[in-house]
């Protein structure tokens, strides 16, 4: 017998409880960017197109606290997502190629928490574990918090693109006298690579984008360019915060969009 598909577009209000979502979600982010351009200093009456707030970003007042805010930001999230992608590659090796072993599904489980615990709860458990150990808090410290707080996101492309990769590859070049570490590093590796790439792009994000752990291990100085605008925004909203908000989201934008078409790459044929 048959099995109807399921299609949840059926249902009676899917259409217009979709769009209010939708708006939800993104109006706010909408007003903020058609307001970056807005040419008055008021943050709620249009007077006309203008870029001065995004040159008033880079040469303005506070263009020096936004700018090595910016660049303590974009340091801290290439090194993090490269560890911790590094790490979340060796650790989808290990779940997806390394057969059943002892404690496998703890394993999942502890890679899996930063994602089921609330940001707030890793946030002030980091903070009191750098206290505990007499750890000063800098950008070391909110390094150290990403790598920890990236891995599994950087792991759940890599482990899904290991996972289509049928074992036959590496038996195929191990059948032709190829060691398990040439298998790894020569076929596997490279195939995996879309993965890889769509998994430190996503840990990029997640680490530039972040604001709750670093405010808590950040010390006392440091400033990450989320931090700076928190910073920013409790001395009231101007409009050179919406166009540096507008900016993050696209480098937000671009980096999810690429990592979207990275992950549905298949060099597998």
């Amino acid at each position: 017998m048959a099995t109807a598909k399921f299609d949840i577009k059926s249902y009676a209000g899917f259409k217009p409880i979709t769009l209010l979502c939708l708006v939800i979600l993104y109006a706010p982010l909408v007003v903020v960017t058609i307001y970056s351009f807005n040419v008055s200093k008021s943050i709620t009456v249009w007077e006309g197109l203008s870029l001065r707030w995004y040159a008033d970003v880079f040469v303005g007042p506070e263009s020096e606290k936004f700018k090595l805010a910016a660049r303590n930001s974009f340091v801290i999230a290439i090194i993090a997502a490269t560890v911790s992608t590094s790490i979340a590659t060796l650790a989808a090796t290990a779940m997806v190629r390394g057969g059943r072993f002892r404690l496998r599904t703890l394993s999942f489980g502890l890679i899996s928490l930063p994602l089921m615990v609330p940001e707030i709860v890793t946030a002030v458990a980091t903070l009191i574990f750098f206290n505990a150990i007499g750890f000063d808090r800098g950008l070391l410290t909110i390094l150290l918090a990403h790598i920890a707080f990236c891995i599994p996101f950087a792991y759940l492309p890599i482990s899904a693109r290991m996972q289509g990769i049928e074992d036959s590859f590496e038996q195929a070049a191990m059948d032709l006298y190829a060691t398990k570490r040439q298998a790894f590093t020569r076929i596997l590796l490279p195939l995996m690579m879309p993965g890889i790439i769509s998994g430190f792009l996503l840990a990029f994000i997640v680490s530039l984008d972040d604001f709750i752990i670093t405010n808590f291990v950040k010390g006392a100085g440091v400033e990450t360019l989320p931090t700076a605008i928190f910073g920013s925004v409790k001395q009231g909203l101007k409009p050179n915060i919406m166009a540096i908000s507008t900016m993050l989201l696209s480098v937000s934008v671009v980096m999810v969009t690429i990592s979207y078409f990275v992950s549905k790459s298949d060099n597998t044929k």
